[in-house]
């Protein structure tokens, strides 16, 4: 039994046990995270694990588009119990929760709620991985690499400087269209951290290709997706929309790419809708319906 959690729905397809010691290893694991306490912009990413579970029913276990029958092990064990306006407490519990998963050789895949939920796997993978070996791939309109914001250190602002800090091998930053100058200026200054910008993406995406294939099958990597790295058009409802942003078949792309890496972990967050069948939470859970159909 996995303690701190509750179910208000299942990811489509996924396996059903309430007992860790039965699940499989190197399955992968969802928790979901309604949590948006320090949101900036538009709030109400803490709906996302609903809504982005229950879009999942609209899908069918093949995937034509890839070809592939979502026959991958998976597991679904619901939402942790957030403190709201408690960022630091919150990612306490959740990585306690994850380092559980991991324990039994689970994979962690994390649904948010906001950006600042992506530490927590990050550092509870740091555990059984050394993180000075590991790549974050970083999928965001924004770098959120300053180091505090709105006076808070624990942000989904601050997320890429916390991970930072936690001295990965390298961050890989795709679809950026927004930064302040003291991030800018951070990343023009650090040698371990990669931006390519959603113009790059249409423009270059080979050298995103490149760049993402020179990582070794065997280094770990974790992927981190927010879902305002998609333009407005597809993804409406997000905490930080952006326009001009990239097309859910670069993401496609990407993940296809990543199906031949050593991927440990993967959240995707800030979808910020509560309505049932928003074109935000089903873009969202058709990007882990993607995932795990190429993650077997």
């Amino acid at each position: 039994m996995l303690f701190n959690t509750y179910k208000p729905w299942k990811f489509a397809f996924s396996q059903e046990t309430e007992n860790l010691k039965e699940t499989k290893e190197n399955s992968w694991g969802i928790i979901g995270v309604p949590f948006d306490s320090t949101s900036s912009y538009g709030p109400g990413s803490r709906f996302g694990p609903t809504t982005v579970r229950e879009a999942s029913y609209s899908f069918e276990k093949y995937n034509i588009t890839l070809k592939s029958n979502l026959d991958t092990v998976f597991y679904d064990f619901g939402n942790i119990n957030v403190i709201y306006g408690n960022c630091k407490e919150t990612i306490k519990i959740l990585e306690d929760t994850i380092s559980d998963l991991i324990e039994h050789n689970i994979k962690p895949i994390t649904i948010g709620g906001e950006h600042s939920v992506s530490l927590a796997p990050i550092k509870a993978l740091s555990k059984k991985y050394d993180i000075e070996d590991m790549t974050i791939i970083h999928l965001d309109a924004h770098m959120d690499i300053i180091d505090e914001y709105q006076g808070e250190k624990c942000s989904h602002a601050t997320i890429m400087k916390r991970v930072y800090d936690l001295k990965p091998k390298e961050i890989i930053e795709i679809g950026i269209r927004s930064a302040s100058l003291e991030e800018k200026e951070f990343v023009d200054r650090v040698k371990n951290v990669t931006i390519f910008t959603a113009n790059d993406t249409k423009e270059k995406f080979e050298n995103i290709k490149d760049k993402i294939n020179r990582i070794n099958e065997d280094e770990p990597i974790y992927l981190s997706i927010d879902m305002d790295v998609l333009d407005p058009l597809y993804a409406p409802e997000v905490g930080n929309p952006i326009p001009n942003g990239i097309s859910p078949e670069i993401i496609e792309n990407i993940l296809k790419i990543l199906a031949n890496k050593n991927v440990i972990g993967f959240d995707l967050v800030e979808v910020a809708t509560s309505k049932l069948g928003d074109p935000t939470a089903v873009t969202g859970s058709k990007i882990i319906y993607d995932f795990l159909s190429l993650n077997k």
